[in-house]
């Protein structure tokens, strides 16, 4: 006689099928919907992710003094303590040298905008030379004449800026203390949420928790990559032009392109008026500059951000570029900062959902759960 299967010694269906075109319409649109909301509070998004990067530099720390017997408390309000005592200890060191540098700034930004100024005059009357048009135009008398117009308002410019950052202080002071609660209570919030969730999803929920601090874990340890490379690669660059501090000029730039186009426009900025302003009688070197700060962009949107973030994140190499445009479109400046980061979340959200919608065996189990509650519910009626 031939029997068929019994359906409960088929073997489970672990196939992923939910990581489908649909699922994934789904996440891009969440995504993108996410980043608009983010917008309109990044007063908290933004100390938030300083949170979770602090979060994951003292976590190991703490994990240390736990294993040492500590308890987990204890061992978050040690490392606390220790980090703003340590902050605090080399804010008072720097302040003296921070305090005569603030004293000349004004000096110090009016002589690198003269070299740019200078730079720009040169580089407008060669241009000149070449095209009749443009000096019939007197190209670069006009444009002389309107920075010198405007060349007064510099510090009208600056310190808009300045107390835009004495704004947000208040806010970024949240980072320090929001850090403290992830690490004391980060394992108490898992339980809340598990303890909302049907025991037929339990171990999915686990997953999901452990995937998400994977993927936010991925994400800074890229982004730290991301900068090492992007310092090491334009110090080497200004090195070999002879250009003056490459590796802090590097550094300043690499930190500045964690807010994409402005960030990197700034950067570029810097180092062209660094390279005028040191080399005046050699505009060249200005060029080379910009060309080199050129190149290391392209490296880092089109090689470095997939291999380092992307890479972390386990996202395609397309998809880590076009999210990042249309990041930009959808948000903005913040938009650019944030897409990275929300679309691994999401994405570990959505593909885990998808896999438990398109999982029989667990919906079924979900089904008879909830008919036994029923039942019970409903037995001395």
């Amino acid at each position: 006689m031939n029997y068929a299967p019994r359906a409960e010694h088929a073997a489970p269906s672990h196939a992923h099928n939910g990581s489908g075109p649909v699922v994934w319409v789904a996440i891009i649109a969440i995504t993108c919907l996410l980043l608009l909301v983010f917008q309109k509070v990044l007063w908290l998004v933004v100390p938030v992710l300083l949170a979770l990067i602090l979060y994951y530099f003292l976590f190991p720390a703490v994990r240390a003094l736990i294993y040492r017997g500590m308890s987990r408390d204890a061992a978050a309000s040690v490392v606390t303590l220790a980090f703003l005592a340590l902050v605090t200890v080399a804010g008072i060191g720097l302040m003296p040298k921070v305090a005569r540098q603030a004293a000349q700034w004004q000096d110090t930004v009016d002589r690198y905008v003269q070299g740019g100024t200078l730079l720009l005059d040169s580089s407008l009357r060669a241009m000149e030379r070449h095209w009749a048009t443009l000096e019939r135009a007197k190209l670069a008398d006009t444009v002389a004449a309107r920075l010198k117009h405007g060349a007064g308002s510099i510090t009208d410019h600056i310190e808009p800026v300045a107390f835009g950052i004495m704004a947000w202080t208040p806010s970024l002071l949240l980072a320090p203390f929001l850090a403290f609660f992830f690490l004391r209570d980060g394992r108490r919030f898992k339980r809340f949420l598990g303890a909302a969730v049907p025991n037929a999803f339990f171990e999915r929920t686990l997953y999901l928790l452990h995937e998400i601090d994977r993927t936010a874990r991925a994400y800074f340890q890229g982004l730290i990559n991301l900068t090492i490379l992007d310092t090491l690669t334009l110090a080497a660059g200004l090195w070999l032009l002879g250009i003056p501090g490459p590796l802090t000029l590097g550094l300043i730039c690499a930190v500045l392109a964690w807010v994409p186009y402005v960030g990197s426009i700034l950067g570029g900025l810097l180092v062209v008026l660094v390279a005028a302003t040191d080399f005046p009688g050699d505009p060249s070197m200005a060029y080379w500059a910009i060309g080199l700060f050129g190149l290391v962009r392209l490296l880092d949107d089109f090689f470095y951000m997939p291999m380092t973030i992307g890479k972390s994140l386990e996202l395609h190499p397309l998809i880590t570029v076009l999210m990042i445009f249309a990041g930009g479109a959808v948000a903005g400046i913040s938009g650019l900062m944030l897409v990275l980061p929300v679309l691994g979340v999401v994405m570990v959200i959505g593909e885990t959902i998808g896999v438990i919608v398109s999982d029989p065996r667990l919906m079924a189990r979900h089904r008879h759960a909830r008919a036994l509650r029923q039942q019970q519910a409903s037995a001395d009626l």
